[in-house]
């Protein structure tokens, strides 16, 4: 049996804010833009890897209005999970992501547990790592 990741949901403050980042500055492909009652989910991917996407959506998205509060508020705290990236050219996609206005938190460097990284705030205030890897 194997089993892959899929997709990871992140939730976010605006859609259209986070796709500016994760599409226009990152560089992920829409895969699928789905609007419905109170929420919009976007799905996101990485051409070079279709198969693990982000599924970008606001607190109202599936939720009811007592669960979408109490997520709203975590988001506004910073408090909700980061989320990691890897690609083989770091000081470019650093320059770009840097370039398009984001919250630089972390400058490329190279850690004292291994990966060459970075780090960005999202729109939502998620802190986003940047690892290098080598091509695939």
């Amino acid at each position: 049996m194997t089993v892959t990741l899929a997709f990871t949901h992140l939730t976010v403050h605006d859609v259209d804010a986070a796709l500016t980042f994760y599409r226009d500055a990152l560089g992920l492909t829409v895969l699928n833009d789905v609007a419905g009652g109170n929420g919009r989910w976007v799905t996101i991917a990485s051409d070079s890897r279709p198969g693990v996407a982000v599924v970008l959506s606001t607190p109202q998205s599936g939720r009811g209005p007592d669960d979408a509060d109490a997520l709203a508020e975590l988001l506004a705290k910073g408090s909700l999970p980061m989320i990691g990236f890897a690609t083989d050219d770091l000081d470019g996609l650093f320059e770009r992501v840097a370039a398009s206005g984001a919250e630089v938190l972390q400058e490329p460097m190279d850690q004292p547990w291994g990966p060459r990284d970075c780090a960005f705030r999202d729109p939502s205030g998620t802190t986003v790592r940047v690892s290098a890897t080598s091509p695939a």
